[in-house]
């Protein structure tokens, strides 16, 4: 077996020796009291002392009592000390029995026992005093408790998660060490922890400590620092795990130590974290009755929680699925304490039950997360994708503008910017209904449309399908090996909705930035790497562009002039408005093909209209509108 060079392991290998010399010479002098007979002198002579040493040693090496340092010395080292001092003694005593030295008596049998016995005293003795003395947090006893575990990231959330571990037992979890991006915190300690080297160093350091599994501490982090932590990890055979983002952590539902969650595949994308002040922003929706459709979908209910947390007076939740709003409303109500929070079964395109609503309730804010948006299906169902996108949303608006509401804003997708399939196209149409309505001088409530591309995770994303598929041991269905899509976190998308929100003008549409593209065949080859396996357990096939997908997604259309916010992810589409009587008419000719169930007629005439809009004229303004 080859031993690791290293300058720690060579002082435990001299240390060690030191220990079976001091051992073995002094269970002679403890059992003769000093007066060794002549014919037993033979067994302290170099040459045997050098044979004891050099089997123990070796019996060392193979049981594995250099892989850690021994201050890190756990429940699991000790019971691995007792059989290597246990196997290196038997091996020991069998060679000096077989082979003993010349002009030698047999050894009594004291002599091995009691040699045992102080071999095994200071093997271990040695490696807690270190421990204890040298490196464990204050308060952390003597022996490892649980798992031990290296943190990522020295920073704030890692002290909290070391005081955390610290202060509760029953966690059983052992922090024993840290290491930092940061090269100027090496070797300085963080509640009693040392940090160890840098994360560039992380593969040396694992390998140095073997800890059960490491941590990463870093909510701020790149995605693309996450993945080369995982993948040195990885590298070295350790489990990882990781604290949530900033948006999960603002949440504070529950402890910092009890949001440690395995790595997922949302957390190594290599997209920067987007940052956002709810706090400076949502003065518009505190102490108010907001409305949310769709209240128990991926958005709508992500949406539900942050709005919970930023002081609404109360929360109307309608959806026309009986499940998700069920559970909405007790997540809300049972688990977050918000007992303001009211569910109303409903289709948000009743315009009578919705009427009764806003009569009942009265909100000041809409939120409208309602929709159909799985491209394939509403390819083949083109008069449901009219009639729940389009007219639902017309007479939403119509309900909330005779209530006088404050602000309305829409929920859009990067499939209403050039959009190819039915389903982008029926919201194209919705968001030419709310700036229609917006721009009417009668109409006081202030409308907004926020555009954004896939959510990680959300109903029918590509993740979950993956996901099943990888634990089906695949394949993995990709339909196209240069297909790309924008992906965002759905609490990300989530908070830029209600900040965009704040912005919200006359009809103004705001596209969030959604970063770079990403490769879904990149995404799948993620996924399989973060499940422990590789692409020649799990294979990867395409299956072909299916109708109504793109290859590639955009975010604004190509006659829209785009302009900055006062938000950095937050972008403003403008174009020249569209002509109210003709969508009027429009729309009206849509409704009758949908009454009259025209399924051809209604597809062609829905392309006509989004790809040869009629416009008012003039030029794409963009206004300032944050409010």
């Amino acid at each position: 077996m080859r031993l690791p060079v290293n300058r720690h392991r060579i002082w435990q290998l001299v240390f060690d020796a030191f220990l079976i010399a001091a051992a073995w010479r002094l269970t002679f002098f403890l059992s003769f009291d000093q007066k060794i007979p002549v014919y037993y002198r033979h067994y302290l002579d170099w040459q045997v002392t050098a044979e004891v040493i050099a089997i123990t040693l070796a019996t060392f090496v193979l049981f594995g009592f250099y892989d850690r340092w021994w201050r890190y010395v756990s429940t699991r080292d000790m019971w691995g000390a007792f059989r290597g001092v246990t196997v290196g003694c038997a091996l020991t005593y069998l060679v000096l029995y077989a082979f003993p030295p010349a002009h030698t008596s047999r050894l009594p049998h004291r002599i091995p026992a009691l040699d045992y016995l102080l071999l095994l005293a200071f093997v271990a003795g040695t490696r807690l005093l270190a421990r204890s003395l040298i490196e464990r947090p204050q308060g952390g006893g003597l022996v490892a408790r649980g798992k031990e575990v290296l943190i990522v990231g020295a920073g704030d959330a890692g002290q909290l998660l070391i005081r955390e571990m610290q202060r509760n037992r029953q966690l059983l979890y052992t922090p024993i060490g840290l290491v930092d991006d940061d090269p100027r915190k090496k070797d300085l300690r963080v509640h009693g922890v040392r940090v160890l080297g840098t994360t560039a160093e992380l593969r040396h350091v694992l390998r140095d400590n073997r800890p059960d599994e490491v941590l990463i501490a870093i909510p701020s982090a790149a995605g693309r620092s996450r993945q080369q932590i995982v993948e040195d990890c990885r590298a070295e055979n350790v489990p990882v795990k990781t604290l949530p983002g900033l948006h999960e952590l603002i949440a504070g539902d529950v402890d910092l130590a009890g949001q440690i969650r395995p790595v997922q595949v949302e957390d190594v994308l290599g997209r920067q974290p987007v940052e956002v002040d709810l706090g400076a922003v949502a003065a518009y929706v505190a102490g108010k009755t907001v409305l949310v459709t769709g209240a128990g979908g991926s958005i709508g209910g992500e949406l539900c929680r942050q709005l919970a947390r930023l002081g609404v007076a109360r929360l109307v939740l309608v959806d026309k699925g009986e499940e998700p709003l069920f559970e909405i409303e007790r997540e809300l109500v049972s688990e977050r304490d918000f007992a303001a929070a009211v569910a109303v079964l409903a289709d948000c395109g009743d315009q009578a039950k919705m009427q009764q609503t806003f009569d009942d309730y009265r909100p000041h804010v809409v939120f409208h997360a309602a929709a159909y948006k799985h491209v394939v299906m509403l390819e083949a169902n083109p008069l449901q994708a009219v009639a729940n996108n389009v007219f639902a949303t017309r007479r939403l608006v119509e309900v909330a503008v005779d209530a006088g509401i404050e602000r309305f804003v829409l929920v859009s997708t990067d499939k209403a910017a050039n959009p190819k399939n039915v389903m982008g196209q029926s919201k194209a149409l919705c968001e030419w209904i709310v700036e229609s309505f917006a721009r009417k001088p009668e109409v006081g409530t202030r409308f907004v449309a926020v555009r954004f591309g896939n959510v990680l995770g959300s109903s029918g994303s590509v993740i979950p399908i993956f996901r099943r598929q990888i634990e089906r041991g695949g394949p993995v269905t990709v339909r196209h090996p240069e297909m790309t899509r924008f992906f965002m976190t759905i609490p990300e998308a989530s908070s830029l909705v209600i900040q965009a929100g704040a912005m919200g003008g006359r009809g103004q549409v705001y596209v969030l930035d959604m970063g770079e593209p990403v490769r879904i065949l990149d995404l799948a080859q993620q996924m399989i790497r973060l499940s422990g396996r590789d692409e020649s357990e799990i294979p990867i096939t395409f299956t072909g562009v299916l109708p109504g997908e793109k290859l590639h997604e955009v975010l604004w259309n190509d006659d829209e002039a785009v302009g900055p916010t006062s938000h950095p992810k937050i972008m403003r589409a403008a174009h020249v408005p569209i002509d109210h009587d003709w969508l009027e008419a429009e729309l009206a000719e849509l409704e009758r093909l949908v009454d009259e169930g025209e399924t051809s007629e209604l597809v062609v005439r829905l392309q006509s209209i989004v790809h040869e809009p009629v416009r008012t004229g003039g030029e794409a303004v963009l206004e300032d509108t944050m409010h």
